[in-house]
């Protein structure tokens, strides 16, 4: 009677696993399949390696201190060149520096702005500059617009390390294409991508006194160029 009862168990549980491997099957779509790893043409690309005069800004309120920026000559040693740049690391021998003198302790920040935001293409995953912190407990975040003008932040990390650091920001995919950062919808054209507007630095409140310095270079992206790549050169554009 025990080996019976055992062995109906067991026929019972086989023929469950059974028809669940059936269904599972059965739900499978060959055309969705593998689309969030396959369907990806992962591109790191440089935005600005800081070489021109002038084309950042920075500020601060006036009630905290005095800020000032200016072009050096340097490189990050640790830096890699992508495949594109390389051979031609003569162009890229600037860094841009800040100086900011604070008048006294107290809950501020400063901010380094481009003169007009930096478009990205394609739906940006992450955001890298290499910054030299001066060891120095501040914070420093990214400033963006996403495909609608929406304004965030996200952050980047601490600024108390010694020497250059690599600092990367992830970009969080739109859950539904409506609420977060949206970097492309069906509905209202065809190009995705975000705009970098600059990065914004809260300073530790008990840091905060004296002259301040700090250095930022090669500012780039992670980006998905799939849907730009991929494109029939007979296609439309949707921009009329």
């Amino acid at each position: 009677m025990k080996k019976a009862l055992i062995s109906a168990l067991a026929l019972i549980i086989a023929f469950g696993a059974f028809a669940q491997n059936n269904s599972v099957a059965d739900n499978q779509n060959a055309e969705t399949v593998g689309n969030d790893s396959g369907l990806q043409a992962l591109r790191e690309v440089s935005l600005d390696k800081f070489e021109r005069e002038g084309s950042w800004t920075v500020r601060m309120s006036s009630d905290f201190g005095v800020i000032s920026s200016r072009l050096f000559e340097g490189n990050p040693s640790m830096k890699e060149p992508l495949e594109e740049d390389e051979g031609n690391e003569d162009t890229d021998t600037q860094v841009l520096g800040v100086k900011v003198e604070f008048f006294k302790r107290g809950v501020n920040s400063f901010y380094i702005l481009s003169q007009r935001p930096i478009p990205v293409e394609g739906v940006t995953k992450t955001i890298s500059l290499w910054v030299c912190g001066r060891n120095m407990d501040h914070d420093m975040y990214v400033l963006i617009e996403d495909y609608f003008g929406r304004s965030y932040e996200l952050y980047m990390g601490s600024l108390g390390f010694t020497g250059w650091k690599k600092l990367t920001a992830v970009v969080p995919a739109s859950p539904d294409g409506e609420r977060g950062i949206v970097q492309h919808s069906a509905y209202y054209g065809e190009r995705p991508g975000v705009r970098i507007t600059g990065f914004r630095i809260d300073c530790n409140p008990v840091l905060a006194r004296g002259s301040y310095y700090m250095y930022i270079d090669d500012l780039r992206c992670v980006t998905d160029l799939y849907d730009l790549e991929h494109r029939d050169e007979d296609d439309m554009s949707d921009n009329w």
